[in-house]
């Protein structure tokens, strides 16, 4: 039986993934440091079948990115595999030049996800966030200062209506909110079964009580929300993303949110994370701040950890995985899977 050779820099999401890869015995898992030196960097590289690796680029030395760099390194390289749903740190193009199939773990973690934007949502529209500081700094608070608003019938608008925006589509139905989505890659039927109704870009900023923000960092949405975005949002409207720091501009965010241009801002994700203390946006009471912790649950690390491993499983036993992100790269993958272990892939 052909050892199936897999490794991963610094951290696995959850010993789930361990426990399952463990119990292949053809299946050999190795752990590098991203301080590695280049000997047990290259002899590592050198037998690599699969590379499991963070969603996040800032856990990641540079020369441990998923690109034509790395790939030239692992001449029997067939997979890559991602911690979770985002896949930034992974060139996808050069993974499908160089015959390599790339997948991530969409949806392992998205109830953990859709929960934290409802959780933001009902913070700031309630001011909870805003009277629990003023609280902390002054003896006394006038109620009347601080208004909120309900949930109930308002509008949401969801940019990337996949797992996560799913499954927030599906809680804000409990609130009777309507749903904006825009997907460029989705039909009006596909997001219509998802719980939205499509529409543009424009219209979800103009129309939306809470613009939330659930597509992956590519080329095409880096700097997506900048300050022309912001302009059109209303100006009792909440900005909320747990999708990627890098799609929008904070310097634009800061400035809209210092002309109260919007009502507030509910940022899992940052540009590098984590952001220092004293960073623009977390000077603002009406911003709810957290560290990239949306997905991070229990629950969440667990299920992500084994449809990581499953999937990953999957791929080096020659079967199609079901988040593959380059399915173009099939035909070439199967040649190389069979010059790898002499027989091919399921077709």
């Amino acid at each position: 039986m052909a050892t199936k050779q897999v490794f991963y820099v610094s951290y696995l999401m959850e010993q789930a993934f361990e426990e399952v890869v463990a119990r292949r015995p053809d299946v050999v898992l190795t752990r590098l440091a991203n301080d590695a030196p280049d000997s047990e960097i290259a002899a590592v590289l050198a037998s690599a079948h699969a590379y499991q690796i963070s969603s996040l680029r800032s856990e990641l030395a540079p020369k441990f990115l998923a690109d034509a760099a790395l790939f030239a390194r692992a001449p029997n390289l067939l997979v890559v595999s991602t911690h979770g749903a985002g896949y930034d740190p992974v060139d996808v193009g050069a993974c499908t030049r160089a015959g390599i199939v790339a997948v991530n773990q969409a949806g392992g973690n998205a109830e953990a996800v859709a929960e934290h934007i409802l959780g933001m949502m009902l913070c700031l529209t309630k001011r909870i966030v805003e009277t629990d500081r003023f609280m902390r700094r002054e003896p006394n608070i006038q109620r009347h200062r601080y208004l909120g608003h309900n949930l109930l019938d308002k509008t949401i608008g969801i940019i990337g209506i996949g797992h996560v925006g799913t499954r927030t589509a599906e809680l804000c139905r409990l609130f009777r909110m309507k749903v904006l989505a825009c997907d460029p890659y989705l039909s009006a039927d596909e997001i219509a079964a998802r719980g939205g109704e499509k529409t543009t870009m424009e219209n979800v900023l103009r129309e939306s009580d809470y613009v939330s923000i659930s597509c992956p960092l590519t080329e095409e949405t880096r700097r997506m929300i900048g300050a022309r975005e912001y302009a059109q949002m209303r100006q009792h409207a909440y900005f909320i993303t747990t999708a990627r720091g890098g799609i929008h501009d904070e310097a634009a965010l800061a400035d809209a949110l210092r002309e109260r241009r919007i009502a507030g801002a509910g940022l899992d994700v940052w540009e590098p994370e984590p952001p220092s203390p004293d960073h623009p946006l977390l000077q603002f009471d009406n911003v709810l701040a957290s560290p990239h912790t949306a997905g991070v649950t229990v629950e969440s690390r667990r299920n992500t950890a084994l449809i990581a491993a499953e999937q990953l499983i999957d791929v080096l036993d020659g079967k199609r995985p079901p988040r593959l992100l380059n399915p173009e790269v099939w035909p070439a993958f199967a040649k190389r899977f069979e010059c790898v272990f002499g027989y091919p892939p399921a077709n």
